[in-house]
């Protein structure tokens, strides 16, 4: 999968990337405090820079970048601990910068890394 234009990109978020990304930080939020329903949440949030900004995860293509991740066991318990109510608290603070012009750039490296403060799982965009 290669990475879409700039100029496409930044149709996509001015279109439905700015408006869309609340509603699925808030989706995937509810669903990852429910214990059943939390790896679709948690996979919903991985899929943030993709919704945003159709930044795409070169891990998901070349697995030699998926290397080097934290253990699952560690990635559940800082879930558990920290990344549920912390991942809730960025993404909002994230969407919200990003309908301003002067906080795109920072909403953006917020929406990039929202699945390792969620997860500790490395985005590698």
């Amino acid at each position: 999968m290669t990475q879409h234009s700039l100029l496409v990109r930044g149709i996509w978020f001015v279109l439905v990337g700015w408006w869309l990304t609340p509603i699925v930080v808030n989706i995937a939020w509810a669903l990852t405090v429910t214990i059943v329903l939390a790896p679709i949440g948690i996979k919903l949030l991985n899929l943030v820079p993709t919704v945003l900004t159709l930044q795409e995860s070169r891990s998901f293509t070349n697995p030699e970048l998926a290397r080097g991740q934290h253990s699952l066991l560690v990635r559940a318990v800082y879930f558990v601990l920290v990344g549920w109510w912390l991942s809730f608290i960025w993404a909002n603070l994230a969407a919200f910068l990003a309908i301003t012009v002067i906080g795109l750039p920072i909403a953006i490296w917020m929406a990039n890394r929202l699945p390792f403060v969620t997860s500790l799982y490395r985005f590698h965009g």
